[in-house]
């Protein structure tokens, strides 16, 4: 059986963008590879990874101010790739006709895979690789992205996301999901999981991005029903917060109090009290010693089952998994 020629990953790194975003996946690959050639009598070739600006210059500048130097452009770029990773994005920098996204459309028929980490997605659909296709980005931008890139069906729940040969991670650290599954696709488990291992990473992370989502975004209610509700309704949780209740308190009739609290936030106000809860009882989770009963019982989630069941539906983690995830590193864990 002849030897298998090394697979060129191209990461194409954004400029201003997170070290992790690039550092990431070059990692990922860089351990594949020296763990292939460790196996005796081994013919898979592994990987040769290769960092290749999209700009005019070879010298990116990373969010943290750090300079990093390409080998190359991508304009340069004279051999057969494998695979092309875009790294971030950033909109500041790549104006809609940066000769980067016609490089995209025109080397795209000619890869095996391409793929994004965070909000690189942005530049695969800038160049109409994802139009139709199902994509995943970092969970803070769903809605822009959704609502700029309609022909795009977004799920930011997933780490990442496959369609076809094209390859959407979520935030940042999401790039190191989508690298070791891209290995395990080329390798097989063994070689994915010895990776994994070796940089101390779970080769397949339980839950979802919703973990890490914010499910409110209280400061852009400022000026709304719900906005000026919110002290009210963190001192009340408790209670049973009826839209009766909501609506007496703002002195408005419940028909009335419920269209504009629905235009305002684009929730019903039972919607916007479950995630309220849900928010709340991540705190309490996260900073306190709390007992679940009691929190279940503060937040006015109806008893430790139904505050399962509630949190399951918006976070896809049990309460005592995200618990264990999340609670602050001052403290102790059992």
């Amino acid at each position: 059986m002849p030897e298998e020629k090394r697979k060129l990953i191209v990461v194409i790194p954004m400029p201003n963008t997170y070290l992790l975003d690039i550092a990431g996946p070059c990692d990922v690959f860089t351990a594949a590879d020296l763990a292939l050639k460790e196996v005796p009598g081994s013919k898979k070739g592994g990987y040769e990874v290769l960092l290749a600006s999209p700009m005019d210059t070879k010298t990116i500048i990373t969010k943290n101010g750090f300079e990093i130097t390409c080998q190359t452009k991508i304009s340069e770029i004279d051999r057969p790739i494998d695979t092309v990773i875009v790294a971030g994005y950033s909109r500041l920098e790549l104006h809609k006709d940066h000769p980067l996204f016609k490089w995209l459309r025109d080397i795209y028929p000619k890869l095996r895979r391409v793929g994004s980490v965070c909000i690189g997605a942005y530049a695969l659909a800038e160049a109409g690789i994802l139009d139709g296709k199902l994509a995943s980005t970092h969970w803070e931008f769903t809605q822009e992205f959704q609502t700029r890139y309609p022909a795009v069906h977004v799920d930011t729940n997933p780490f990442y996301t496959r369609d076809g040969n094209v390859y959407t991670s979520g935030g940042v650290s999401s790039g190191i999901d989508l690298s070791l599954a891209l290995v395990e696709e080329d390798y097989g488990r063994d070689i994915a999981l010895f990776v994994a291992r070796k940089l101390v990473l779970y080769l397949k992370r339980n839950g979802h991005q919703s973990q890490f989502s914010t499910l409110l975004q209280i400061h852009s209610m400022e000026n709304s029903i719900a906005g000026k509700l919110h002290p009210w309704m963190i001192r009340h949780l408790a209670d049973e917060l009826s839209i009766e209740q909501l609506a007496e308190h703002c002195n408005m009739s419940v028909r009335n109090f419920a269209r504009v609290f629905l235009k305002e936030t684009g929730l019903t106000p039972a919607k916007f009290v479950e995630k309220l809860r849900i928010e709340v009882a991540r705190k309490y989770l996260e900073d306190s010693d709390l007992t679940m009963d009691q929190i279940a019982e503060k937040c006015g989630l109806s008893g430790l089952i139904s505050m399962r069941r509630t949190f399951m539906r918006h976070m896809m983690v049990s309460p005592s998994d995200y618990r264990r995830s999340f609670r602050t590193s001052l403290q102790a864990t059992t």
